[in-house]
């Protein structure tokens, strides 16, 4: 199934794999592929570190919940897998020109693209694209293979091996987490262009349509849905006052109240890009495009402007708001909306660019960083972002590391104030009041991401979506007051983890999905079928569930075990030998603990007050969470 392409010779060939069962052409047939045609120990910047690129056997479908392409290597942030997904058209593109998957190695000569068309991959040189941002780079690729071609690029972030470099598709939807724009960038691939329009066939259209009717239906029965469908969207946070506790203020320094304004729904108005169109199949129109209607005062000269191009790039996330607004302290929108098209054009995730600036504003106000940057100063903000991705000067070059390894730059007293798990950002809702997504961000193989699985609120008998109850119990996962921290908590986290890395490895979108959203169990499993001709039940999809699960944590405790099997390549690199950190830039074990913050430092104003995540209690949920799993404490 996969087509394998080794960048320094320039050879492709094609792997077949269809005879192995449960891996639907995903994330699991690309975690085989790491382990076996890799060694342990490698730095992910070296030439024989593998890239896993796929829509596999069910994503880019013309249908509800299928427009799904994943990204899969090892992370420059976490030395583990690094796993991230990309919404949009790009998986169709890739069906479209004949591709289920890619598994890329070695390191081009020079910059270069590959070219996907007619079933068929070839190398180009890219090195008129070196300095383009995503939106241009896409421009000229578009220009050169066909304004149906779809582009999946890096920005200069990736070039200049950004750890938390991302992978932005066709514009606007990215592959955000862990860096894998600075693995292309040390691949010396600036992009893959799709070209083609062969259609993703499906077994039973008749069942398909019938789905995708039902799914458009929905959408005025299922809140969530709704919400998603209507504007400004479930990214486009409005209306609500923010509760304290909720989600991360000022880098979770700000217990109480956060003092800062929620954007009222009218304030989006002439800022809309593009909301409709971008999953084709799905009738959800979740993700949408806003940016500024002119860039924000307070930009240096020379700032790349949120103007033309750029504005295409503003797809926003459900996280954006949150990682580059509160989280720094601003609450100004068109501050945020330009910060998050800025990161989509110059490649750079926003979850871990907004830790990792909040990491350094508190750092400055404690006095460990002299003259870096101050929460709530949006005039500084677009000047950050443009030093991160350049690398610029030593705060933009210590900052493209990331939080935890600028905290050991800084020296013992920083640390305190990285908010990471496995090196990587926390995102930006906060634990302490739903202690399952605290276990979900420690436990999770491949590091802490918010749509690992459902938040404990949507659960809670008070306060929580009962339409879903029926649903989540399927699996184990019981209504129970959100608050609550047991053994229970630690069952119920690992089972709605199962679930939704069921959902993951077979390309599925989690925002159209079980036990919230319109594609009930029933849906899902009837679709899958649909799909492929074979039945496939809950039983199948939780066990690809449990597949990926553990082959990411089987990676994982390969990749940090104290001595390499096998020492490194020499890694192309534009930073100093003291900026890289420690070999391998990752602890020598498996980090599975939260930020001290989040144990210490209860929640005190409003419905939330108290709440913090007992140590004692967190620990024996995570024993249970392990023991649902299978899995041994290391």
């Amino acid at each position: 199934m996969p087509f394998i392409v080794d960048l320094t010779s320039g050879n492709v060939e094609k792997e077949h794999r269809s005879s192995e069962k449960g891996h639907y052409g995903g994330s699991v047939l690309g975690l085989r592929l790491m382990g076996e045609r890799t060694v342990p120990g490698l730095d992910p910047y070296d030439p024989r570190a593998l890239l896993y690129v796929a829509a596999g056997t069910l994503g880019g479908t013309a249908a509800p919940g299928l427009a799904k392409a994943v990204f899969l290597a090892k992370s420059p942030l976490t030395g583990v897998a690094g796993e991230a997904h990309a919404l949009g058209p790009f998986a169709a593109g890739m069906r479209g020109a004949g591709a289920k998957a890619l598994a890329v190695l070695g390191r081009a000569e020079r910059l270069s693209y590959l070219l996907v068309a007619g079933g068929e991959v070839t190398v180009h040189d890219a090195g008129d694209l070196r300095g383009l941002g995503t939106a241009a780079t896409t421009d000229v690729l578009r220009a050169r293979h066909g304004e149906s071609a779809h582009v999946a690029a890096i920005g200069p972030a990736g070039e200049n091996l950004v750890r938390y470099a991302s992978v932005v598709t066709d514009y606007a939807y990215a592959a955000g987490r862990y860096g894998l724009g600075a693995v292309f960038g040390a691949k010396n691939l600036k992009a893959i262009v799709c070209h083609g329009d062969a259609p993703a066939e499906v077994a039973d259209p008749e069942a398909v349509a019938g789905l995708a009717a039902y799914y458009r239906e929905s959408l005025a029965t299922n809140p969530l849905a709704a919400l998603q469908a209507g504007l400004p969207g479930f990214a486009g946070w409005a209306g609500d006052p923010l509760d304290a506790g909720y989600a991360s203020v000022r880098n979770f320094s700000v217990p109480g109240a956060p003092g800062l304004r929620v954007p009222a729904a009218r304030d989006y108005d002439g800022r809309a890009v593009s909301t409709t169109g971008a999953c084709p199949g799905c009738p959800n129109d979740c993700l949408k495009v806003y940016a500024p209607p002119a860039p924000p005062t307070g930009r240096r000269p020379g700032d790349r402007a949120a103007a033309a191009g750029e504005r295409r790039a503003g797809g926003l996330g459900q996280e954006a708001f949150l990682s580059l607004g509160w989280n720094l302290g601003i609450d100004d929108l068109d501050t945020v909306l330009d910060a998050n098209a800025r990161c989509n054009d110059l490649g750079l995730d926003p979850v871990s660019l907004g830790g990792t600036l909040a990491f350094a504003m508190e750092c400055a106000g404690h006095g460990l960083l002299p003259g870096g940057p101050a929460f709530g100063d949006a005039a500084a903000l677009a000047g950050l972002i443009e030093d991160v991705a350049a690398r610029s000067g030593a705060l933009g070059d210590l900052l493209a590391e990331g939080s935890a390894r600028a905290a050991r730059r800084l020296g013992p007293g920083a640390e305190a104030y990285a908010m990471t798990v496995k090196g990587a950002e926390l995102p930006c809702f906060d634990p302490r009041p739903q202690p399952g997504i605290g276990l979900g961000y420690a436990l999770a193989p491949g590091g802490p991401r918010y749509d690992a699985l459902e938040h404990d609120l949507d659960f809670d008998p008070v306060a929580g979506l009962a339409y879903s109850f029926p649903e989540a119990a399927r699996v184990g996962a019981e209504p129970a007051p959100a608050g609550v921290l047991d053994e229970e908590r630690g069952r119920r986290s690992a089972r709605l983890l199962r679930l939704w890395s069921g959902l993951d490895a077979l390309n599925l979108c989690v925002f159209a999905s079980s036990p919230t959203r319109p594609l009930t169990i029933d849906h899902l499993t009837a679709l899958v079928t649909a799909v492929l001709g074979t039945e496939f039940t809950l039983e199948d999809l939780l066990a690809a569930g449990q597949a990926r699960l553990d082959g990411m944590r089987a990676y994982a405790l390969r990749e940090t075990t104290p001595e390499p099997a096998s020492a490194p390549e020499p890694a192309p690199h534009t930073t100093s030998p003291a900026s890289a950190g420690a070999p391998g830039g990752w602890p020598s074990r498996l980090d599975e603990e939260l930020p001290a913050r989040l144990h210490d430092e209860p929640i005190t104003d409003g419905r939330y007050k108290g709440a913090v995540l007992d140590r004692d209690a967190f620990g024996r949920a995570r024993a249970a969470f392990y023991a649902e799993l299978g899995w041994s404490h290391r």
